[in-house]
């Protein structure tokens, strides 16, 4: 099958990396997230990702924080099958078919219209899935999402491209549309920004990066008073990380003793509002 896709800006095509890191970890004997279909993508679209250097750590770290959203999200959708399902940023991410929701939930995929226009031709239609081409930085997008129940909002690798004011601003506008729900995703320390900034492995996306860092997640609390936090899930302490190789294990394992070290990781923010 050849698929002819749109020409996607620096900020579009960072979508590669953490697809092809789930991908990756779908050929591994003994995969985290096991998702199929973020194979058959790149390997549909013959997408080089050997140009991405990826190293064994970033690839178990961004499939384990998918997980981890993943699992708060069941949850919450177990809990409420009436909600609104939001993924913010969904480049090719197939949340949606991992989760399986009920038919009483309606899913919001949203991205850059270009990436809207790859996820159509890549990824099979589901009930109740939508799609919203949008820059989630801008008003207005909102509108098409019902405001009237509650919602579980995921934002895999997003906040990393978005500046304070537009981080605050996108909070804003979320909290405040919807009548209560939850909130899950990524965040980074200063150091980790720095670390981002300077990893072989996240070259590609180093020039994109915007976000100052937080080493406190109560800042975000701070930034929008509706936002209570639930847990900080530190990628250091989840049961995951006991099959990791040798040293990587050993070195999380010790890691996990010092939250301000397991901070310089993978962390997953999960609020209520």
């Amino acid at each position: 099958m050849t698929i002819t896709l749109p020409s996607f800006t620096p900020l579009e095509d960072s979508l590669w990396l953490t697809l092809c890191c789930r991908a990756l970890d779908n050929r591994r004997p003994n995969p985290i997230l096991g998702d199929a279909m973020a194979d058959r993508i790149v390997r549909t679209v013959g997408y080089d990702y050997e140009r991405l250097n990826i190293d064994t750590n970033l690839l178990l770290n961004a499939t384990i924080r998918a997980k981890k959203m993943d699992e708060v999200a069941s949850r919450y959708l177990t809990r409420h099958p009436d909600a609104v399902g939001l993924d913010l940023g969904a480049g090719l991410d197939t949340r949606q078919a991992r989760l399986d929701p009920p038919d009483t939930v309606d899913w919001y995929d949203v991205d850059f219209p270009a990436v809207v226009t790859a996820r159509t031709e890549l990824i099979p239609e589901r009930p109740h899935a939508q799609v919203i081409g949008a820059d989630v930085t801008q008003d207005g997008w909102l509108d098409a999402v019902p405001n009237d129940r509650p919602a579980i909002i995921v934002a895999d690798g997003l906040m990393g491209f978005l500046s304070q004011d537009e981080l605050t601003g996108l909070l804003s506008r979320l909290v405040d549309h919807f009548p209560r729900g939850e909130m899950v995703f990524n965040s980074y320390t200063k150091f980790a920004v720095w670390a981002a900034r300077h990893s072989r492995g996240t070259k590609s996306v180093a020039e994109l990066i915007k976000f100052p860092g937080v080493n406190d997640p109560r800042d975000f609390e701070r930034w929008n008073p509706k936002l209570q936090l639930v847990k900080e899930i530190l990628i250091s302490r989840e049961p995951e990380v006991a099959e990791f190789p040798n040293p990587l294990r050993l070195y999380y394992r010790a890691q996990a003793h010092s939250t301000a070290w397991s901070r310089k990781g993978t962390i997953v923010l999960h609020y209520r509002f």
